[in-house]
């Protein structure tokens, strides 16, 4: 596999693609949109809410987490995933100057 050459980038578009990656999937913000409803959740209840298999979930949960966007704390062999308030406010932050950095001026098309 050839390189990314993400180390191109700011730290700025680096981040902003993390999160944009983490969001590109309708699984991933059902997942999100699940927890910030319960506040808390356990795997296994994510795997009851959503029309996919456990595994399929974890893979889910496991690109949530590489992204900061959630946090999981283990109980005996459960997980309990949740938020990760700090991750998530960043995220907004990023996602929001990007998205507002645009402001048409007259019709481009």
């Amino acid at each position: 596999m050839g390189l990314t050459k993400t180390e191109e980038f700011t730290v700025r578009d680096n981040k902003i693609a993390k999160y944009a990656k983490a969001l590109s999937h309708p699984a991933r913000v059902a997942i999100l949109q699940l927890l910030i409803k319960k506040q808390s959740c356990i795997c296994g209840d994510i795997v009851d809410e959503l029309p996919l298999s456990q595994s399929t979930v974890s893979q889910h949960l496991k690109e949530l987490k590489e992204a900061g966007l959630i946090k999981g704390d283990t109980d005996g062999v459960k997980v309990c995933y949740c938020i990760d308030e700090k991750e998530w406010e960043s995220a907004k932050n990023y996602l929001n100057l990007f998205l507002s950095a645009y402001v048409p001026k007259s019709k481009c098309c």
